[in-house]
C-alpha cells in the first residue's frame, strides 16, 4: 500500500512573454523538475497552466482605445447604463476606463452591501441602524454619500465608488451612481445598458429586456477592434490589468494549447497526462467574504480525461456505521473492498454525505490556484499526481 495520495507541485518556468511557445516551456520545465526531483510521470497525472500565461503567450491584449471605440459603436448616444460591475482595480477599472472613453454618461448601478464576488460598497451594520432593507431600496448617490461615504474596503482601504468616479471623471465622461439589487432599476435613468456582472449576467439581462440598447461585458471585445486581441465567448470577462492603457483578456486559443502539451507528453514520456488551463479558484475568504472567481470559470479548456466529477464514499460514514465493530486491519480491508465494489453512481445516497461532488475542473483549479498563488511564487504551471486515486489503490 502506498503511503502517499495526491501530490501538487508548483513549476517553475521562465517569464512568459509575447508570442512564446507555450507547450514547450511548459513541458520542459516538467520534464526539469522530474530530473531534479526525482520523481516520475505516471498515466493520469495532471499539468495544470494558468490563464495568465497563457493569455500572455497568444498575445491576446487590447487596449483603453480598443474598449472605447467598440463602446461607441455599440452605444450610439453616449448615455451608458453600467450595471452590476465588480468592485476590483485589478479587474474592471481598466475597463471602465475604456467604456467611459467611449461614453459621454456613466449612470452606475451598484449592488449592495456586496458586489457579486462579496467585496463590500458599505457596511452591513449599516442598513440595520437606518432600517434599509436592500431586497426594495434604492439609495441615491447623495444618501449613500451622507449615510455610507466613509466605508473603506477592508483589505485595500479605498472607498470604490471615489476610485471608479476619478477613473470616469478623468475621462471627461459625466457620471452618477445608485444602488439597488434590482437591475430594472437603471431604466429610470437610461434605457441604453451595459451589464457587467460575471456569472449571473445571463440572468440580469433577462430583467432587462425592455432596454432598448442591451449588451453585456462578454459582447464587448468579443471579436478584434483594429487588430486586438479578443475573446469570442468571454470578451472582457475574465480580463485584468497589464498597464494603465492595455488588458490582457481571458485566453482564446487554450484548446490547442491543452492537446499540444498533452501530444508531446506522450510522445517524450509514453504516458497520458490531462492538461487544463486554469484561472481564479472557486473559494470563499472567511474574513473578507470575498469569492475568489473573478473569471467567468475557473477553467476555460482542459482534455477529455478531466470531465466529470467525484463519485466517492465517505470513510468516515462508513467506519461509524456499516463497518463500526470493525478496527484496524479488518476494517481497512473491509473499506477497501466497499470502495472498489461502489456504484457507477452514488449521487444521492447517504454513503456520500460529505463528500465535494463538484466537477473535475472547478476542484482541481482551485487546487492549482491555491498552490500557485497571485504573486511572486513564479510557479505558473502546476504538476498533480495521484488526483484520481482512492484508499483501495
Amino acid at each position: 500500500m502506498r503511503n502517499v495520495g495526491t501530490v501538487v507541485r508548483g513549476i517553475r518556468t521562465p517569464i512568459i512573454k509575447k508570442n512564446d511557445d507555450l507547450a514547450e516551456i511548459v513541458t520542459k520545465a516538467i520534464l526539469d523538475a522530474k530530473e531534479s526531483e526525482n520523481f516520475e510521470i505516471n498515466d493520469r497525472d495532471i499539468i495544470c497552466v494558468t490563464e495568465a500565461v497563457v493569455g500572455i503567450s497568444e498575445n491576446n491584449y487590447a487596449s483603453v482605445d480598443d474598449i472605447a471605440k467598440d463602446i461607441k459603436d455599440k452605444f450610439k448616444n453616449g448615455h451608458i447604463g453600467v450595471v452590476f460591475p465588480i468592485l476590483s482595480r485589478n479587474r474592471f477599472a481598466l475597463c471602465l476606463k475604456g467604456i467611459a472613453r467611449g461614453a459621454k454618461k456613466i449612470t452606475m448601478l451598484l449592488s449592495y452591501p456586496k458586489d457579486e464576488v462579496g467585496n463590500n460598497i458599505l457596511n452591513e451594520d449599516d442598513l440595520l441602524k437606518y432600517n434599509i432593507n436592500p431586497y426594495n431600496y434604492v439609495i441615491s448617490e447623495k444618501e449613500y454619500k451622507e449615510k455610507f461615504g466613509n466605508y473603506k474596503h477592508i483589505f485595500t482601504g479605498i472607498n470604490m465608488i471615489d476610485f471608479y468616479r476619478d477613473i470616469i471623471v478623468k475621462e471627461n465622461c459625466e457620471v452618477e451612481f445608485v444602488l439597488s439589487n434590482n437591475p430594472e432599476t437603471i431604466l429610470n435613468y437610461t434605457d441604453n445598458v451595459l451589464v457587467c456582472d460575471i456569472h449571473t449576467n445571463s440572468i440580469t439581462k433577462d430583467k432587462l429586456k425592455r432596454a432598448k440598447v442591451l449588451y453585456s461585458l462578454s459582447q464587448i471585445l468579443n471579436k478584434s477592434i483594429n487588430g486586438s486581441g479578443y475573446n469570442s465567448k468571454y470578451g472582457l470577462l475574465g480580463s485584468n490589468r497589464a498597464t494603465d492603457e492595455e488588458l490582457k483578456l481571458f485566453p482564446e486559443k487554450g484548446d490547442e494549447l491543452v492537446s499540444k502539451i498533452q501530444k508531446i507528453m506522450k510522445e517524450k514520456t509514453n504516458k497520458n497526462v490531462e492538461v487544463m488551463v486554469y484561472g481564479d479558484g472557486a473559494f470563499k475568504d472567511p474574513i473578507g467574504g470575498i469569492w475568489e472567481l473573478a473569471d467567468p470559470v475557473v477553467s476555460p479548456f482542459y482534455t477529455k480525461g478531466l470531465e466529470g466529477h467525484p463519485n466517492e464514499l465517505k470513510l468516515k460514514y462508513l467506519s461509524d456505521n456499516k463497518f463500526s465493530s470493525l478496527s484496524g486491519e479488518k476494517l481497512q480491508e473491509a473499506i477497501k473492498k466497499e470502495i472498489k465494489n461502489k456504484d457507477s453512481n452514488l449521487k444521492g445516497q447517504m454513503l456520500t454525505q460529505g463528500t465535494t461532488p463538484r466537477r473535475y475542473v472547478d476542484l482541481i483549479g482551485s487546487l492549482a490556484d491555491l498552490t500557485s498563488g497571485s504573486g511572486d511564487k513564479g510557479t505558473p504551471v502546476v504538476y498533480i499526481q495521484g488526483y484520481f486515486d482512492n484508499y483501495s489503490d
